[in-house]
């Protein structure tokens, strides 16, 4: 009894962790028990890390884009969720003079959108976000080993099969019916 309590504390102690190089199959496993409101971050090497109840880590030897390409198609298999994709807004600003290989990886990370049109807003208020969704809902972190200012990519999951449209129209349907109701009664 004590060794199963034992073998039960390590392995949850270390629930998100690997070593980066089965990154694919540890992303799987997490995406798969993620929904609507979860947060998915593709971090760069300096992301700080979180020991927040809720905040999910998983290394990855590969880089951003290579990292959001496969994230993005592991979640177009799945009927339940769809990305909003945000990056920051810092990012169009870094010059290729003061961060090598900046102006590669900001063309890369549009590839690797699939279509998928990214969202702008400060680093801060990214962060914000995620610190706000991460009291109710859990977030996972991909860290990856690219060392390049501002190209973390934050994706906040959205219900794949029910728009921000169809959830204004059935709100403004209760509301008239709960008007009628009002106004007549019987």
């Amino acid at each position: 009894m004590l060794l199963a309590s034992v073998a039960a504390l390590l392995s949850f102690g270390c629930a998100g962790m690997n070593d980066g190089r089965n990154w694919q199959a540890a992303v799987d496993h997490q995406v798969a028990q993620l929904g609507y409101r979860n947060w998915i971050v593709i971090a760069e090497a300096s992301f700080p890390a979180h020991n927040r109840a809720g905040i999910r880590q998983v290394t990855a030897s590969a880089d951003v884009p290579e990292v959001v390409d496969y994230v993005l198609k592991t979640l177009e298999q799945t009927e339940n969720v769809k990305p909003q994709v945000y990056v920051a807004r810092e990012l169009r600003s870094v010059e290729n003079d003061f961060a090598p290989g900046i102006d590669d990886l900001r063309k890369r990370e549009r590839d690797s959108f699939h279509g998928h049109e990214p969202t702008e807003l400060d680093h801060q208020s990214l962060l914000t976000l995620l610190e706000d969704a991460n009291r109710s809902f859990d977030v996972l972190v991909i860290r990856t080993p690219t060392a390049l200012p501002y190209s973390s990519v934050f994706l906040e999951l959205q219900p794949g099969y029910w728009d921000v449209d169809s959830e204004t129209r059935l709100r403004e349907r209760i509301e008239r019916e709960r008007l009628e109701k009002i106004v007549r009664p019987f």
